[in-house]
């Protein structure tokens, strides 16, 4: 059968209840709903059932429209954007330090969504971060990089309509630390982040300079970004610098300069993806049943998927009695976010679950369905390598 269900915890949780678990943008923790919810009053992040988006956003947005996205800040200037045919962006990036796994394959998707919704895509390759945390050099993270660009193309990502860079080569980004720099004191960055060696607080002024890439580069325009919740410290660090950033026009009847300021870059926020083999764990590399990449050996895959954590009861006799608790299982939130785009197949899965269907059937479909999108999905990014190896070798402009 399964593991017995159990309320998520902390793994990382001290016992001191005056000690909660803080944001870390690189650390390995998992939240709570309880440290959810803290966090989001704490950081003043608003609640995405709040804002009021149109029904058509929901119906181009699954993480939208299934609530996996629970947070934002200042999401209502997209909404307004798009409603007033304004331009915006999207904003993000990923440190190439390996294959794509589950965890980075939900802020990628993301940005996909949101440019089908009309977004511009601005999307940063953070190999300066990934020398600085996992001291990987600038070569060996260009090839996870052109691997990482091709699953993102497989995903649907429009390259004629996104701006991909390499931050060790992107100028406006690499002087960013200096120009950003100017405003930030160290008291601030520690109040921030934490003490932490100086390097990563130099990474993240660098990354100041992707997320505002946009208007550094382009317009003027409001700009979303879409992260965990691990990754809101960077979010809150560049908002308070906006305010210095601005860009110099002439007004077409005063025939005078004009400083027009920055659009403070709004963000949307996605919950941890737990680990597979324990809903009260995060994906780590130092349990490798947790997590699965796409290039995985499809018997590993397999493998893992079986001994995935689910939301099943004790035995089968409570199991068809009582019916299996979906929001609790690994196996259901990989078809929720990754593997199901079919809405009303995914409903009904859930109430099959809800309905007494027992574990071991459900994963051997389950299992069926996740091999199949995997293999599609490496068999047509065969061709985007070449395409995300000429995009990443492009000088910047």
């Amino acid at each position: 059968m399964s593991k017995e269900s159990k309320e998520p915890t902390n793994e990382n949780s001290p016992n001191l209840p005056d000690q909660p678990p803080q944001l870390d943008p690189w650390g390995q923790g998992l939240f709570s709903e309880e440290d959810y919810e803290r966090l989001t009053k704490e950081f003043g992040i608003g609640l995405i059932q709040d804002v009021d988006i149109p029904y058509s956003m929901f119906e181009k947005n699954r993480f939208l429209r299934r609530k996996i996205i629970y947070g934002h800040r200042d999401f209502h200037m997209i909404v307004g954007a798009l409603q007033h045919e304004k331009p915006w962006a999207v904003m993000s990036g990923i440190k190439p330090s390996g294959r794509f796994h589950l965890g980075t394959l939900i802020t990628a998707s993301e940005i996909v969504e949101f440019q089908k919704m009309g977004g511009y895509v601005y999307y940063a390759i953070a190999d300066v971060e990934s020398f600085v945390d996992n001291g990987m050099s600038y070569d060996e993270s260009f090839e996870y990089a052109v691997d990482n660009i091709a699953d993102v193309l497989t995903l649907g990502l429009d390259p004629e309509r996104a701006y991909i860079w390499m931050q060790s080569r992107e100028p406006r980004v690499k002087d960013m630390p200096y120009t950003a720099g100017r405003h930030v004191t160290s008291n601030m960055m520690r109040a921030i982040y934490g003490e932490r060696e100086f390097a990563l607080y130099m990474a993240a002024l660098v990354q100041v300079g992707d997320i505002l890439m946009p208007q550094l580069r382009d317009d003027v325009m409001p700009t979303v970004v879409p992260v965990g919740i691990d990754q809101e410290p960077h979010i809150r660090l560049v908002r308070d610098l906006t305010r210095h950033f601005s860009k110099t026009t002439i007004n077409l009847e005063t025939g005078k300069e004009e400083k027009i300021p920055f659009f403070k870059p709004a963000a949307t926020y996605h919950k941890l993806l737990p680990g597979l083999d324990d809903i009260n764990k995060k994906m780590s590399k130092s349990r490798p049943n947790s997590y699965f990449n796409l290039g995985d050996d499809p018997k590993s895959i397999k493998k893992k998927m079986m001994g995935a954590y689910t939301g099943g009861r004790a035995n089968r006799e409570e199991q068809e009695k009582l019916g299996g608790i979906p929001e609790n299982c690994m196996v259901f939130k990989l078809l929720e976010i990754h593997f199901q785009p079919d809405d009303a197949k995914l409903q009904d899965r859930y109430q099959r679950c809800r309905g007494g269907m027992l574990c071991g059937t459900c994963k051997k479909e389950v299992v069926k369905v996740i091999l199949d999108m995997i293999q599609d999905h490496n068999e047509r990014k065969k061709e985007f390598i070449p395409i995300a190896r000429e995009i990443l070798s492009r000088e910047p402009y």
